[in-house]
């Protein structure tokens, strides 16, 4: 018989009741649950979703993490030559998220419509789209690894250091696509679970790897910083195979039964338009990232390392926060495919409130330890005080990305892609990209402007999402 709850003398249930069931939440997250996320409490139902997810992008954070602390160890240039290669991965990223946006949506909905049948069909065309855009941009990026690096304003020690780094990560693009995408449809479905034990393995791997290859312990050769590239590719394609044997057996929520491998053409079409909006989102953020990469290459090396530490750090504390904002996007797609729009909404004001409390703790742990954390990565004078001072900057608008997070993801869990990516058009490209140029070189306030600019374009974005998504109009978007 279940144990019944105590209750206080007025009834309402004890501290020691909530962190009951707090335990019981986190443990029903991490060991994989079959609920139907369309019914029940729904604070539970977002914490059984976002425990998971939070640790599968903490998880991939980690990767960032490591490759920089390791690569650290080498010298400013093959940190600078890591934050390049990063941005030029900026289109993998934008095509893999973008393809993840409309996997997620079309696979949430089909499932919250307990269309099993639809969501494996939908998984199946997503992946097909991600291979044949993997080939394409791996052959690319193989081959002109040194040009792009060039472009991107590196330095030539730079590139002598760096075109095999750049090489390895861009020619091997097809495991960070399969990575991201695959994840993208168990968070749909609402297997959370098994996407955070796929980074769990991948990352294992790669810790394990990543100072053997870049060191030559052992048997293993002395790569450089090119081995921190073969480790990655390494644990990253081994954790998509995993996560591939998960999709093809029998008895999931998606199963890529054999009778899903031919190309559907209406719903691969629906995919390409939630996708091509999703991608032309991702991309407009991450283009504008590439631009602020090139104005601080401009302030030397030291600058652009202690942005690249920072900005790993940083995204060490975003990262787990997209956990919340996906466990949000899920909720939507599903309470959508269940004609239920008031739960919908209420899912995403919890969570942004769930999200602010956690981001606000680590805003503020970032803005008093900068100095310790940063001395983790780097005793160099020079690019500690650049990374301390993006730290700090960053970190003080924690408090608006928690919603801002919150708010972008639920609107493409609902399908409704094109109104994050005005808002981003409309956040970085007219206000960011502009500002960081006039604040670092007319003013002269250098890379301090351009950290500047990242905390007031992040804080719009969070106050127009809010605004638009209180009209409500995301609600009768179709998938």
């Amino acid at each position: 018989m279940a144990k019944q709850p105590t209750t206080s003398a007025e009834g309402a249930p004890t501290s020691a009741d909530v962190d009951e069931g707090f335990v019981s939440a986190v443990r029903e997250g991490l060991r994989g649950s079959q609920r139907d996320y369309t019914k029940g409490p729904i604070g539970r139902a977002i914490l059984v979703l976002a425990i998971p997810m939070v640790l599968e992008m903490s998880m991939e954070s980690v990767f960032a993490v490591v490759d920089v602390f390791f690569v650290s160890r080498l010298g400013p240039q093959a940190i600078a030559t890591v934050g390049l290669t990063e941005s030029l991965l900026t289109i993998v990223y934008t095509i893999a998220m973008g393809l993840g946006i409309g996997a997620t949506a079309m696979v949430a909905r089909r499932i919250g419509e307990h269309d099993s049948e639809g969501a494996s069909q939908a998984a199946m065309q997503a992946l097909w789209l991600g291979v044949v855009v993997a080939a394409a941009l791996g052959v690319a990026g193989a081959v002109f690894a040194p040009d792009l690096l060039r472009l991107m304003g590196a330095e030539p020690e730079v590139i002598r250091q760096g075109t095999s780094f750049a090489r390895i990560m861009l020619g091997g693009n097809i495991s960070v696509l399969m990575l991201f995408l695959i994840n993208a449809i168990f968070r749909g479905a609402g297997d959370a679970a098994i996407a955070m034990r796929t980074l769990w393995l991948a990352n294992g791997i790669n810790i394990v790897l990543g100072p053997c290859f870049i060191f030559g312990l052992g048997p293993f050769p002395e790569l450089g910083v090119a081995g921190a590239a073969v480790a990655t590719t390494i644990g990253r394609s081994t954790g998509a195979l995993y996560a591939l044997t998960r999709l093809i057996r029998p008895g999931a929520r998606v199963h890529l039964a054999q009778r899903f491998l031919r190309i559907e053409p209406i719903i691969m079409w629906r995919l390409v338009r939630l996708s091509g909006s999703g991608m032309f989102q991702i991309f407009i953020g991450m283009a504008s990232w590439i631009v602020l990469i090139r104005i601080l290459s401009t302030f030397g090396s030291d600058a652009l390392a202690g942005f690249t530490i920072a900005m790993r750090v940083i995204l060490f504390a975003l990262l787990p926060s997209w956990g919340m904002s996906n466990a949000a996007a899920t909720m939507v797609g599903q309470a959508l495919g269940a004609r239920d729009p008031d739960r919908a909404e209420r899912a995403v004001w919890i969570a942004g409130r769930y999200n602010l409390v956690f981001l606000g703790v680590v805003g503020a742990c970032f803005l008093f330890f900068a100095p310790a954390i940063v001395g983790i990565f780097s005793h160099e004078a020079g690019v500690a005080r650049y990374a301390v001072d993006c730290l700090r900057v960053v970190a003080a608008g924690f408090v608006f990305y928690a919603y801002g997070m919150v708010l972008t993801q639920s609107f493409n869990g609902a399908g409704d892609t094109w109104t994050p990516t005005l808002i981003n058009l409309i956040c970085f490209w007219l206000l960011e990209i502009p500002l960081a140029w006039v604040l670092a070189v007319p003013l002269g306030m250098g890379p301090h402007g351009v950290f500047l600019s990242l905390t007031i374009a992040y804080t719009s974005i969070a106050v127009v999402s809010a605004a638009l998504f209180r009209r409500g109009k995301w609600k009768t978007h179709r998938v």
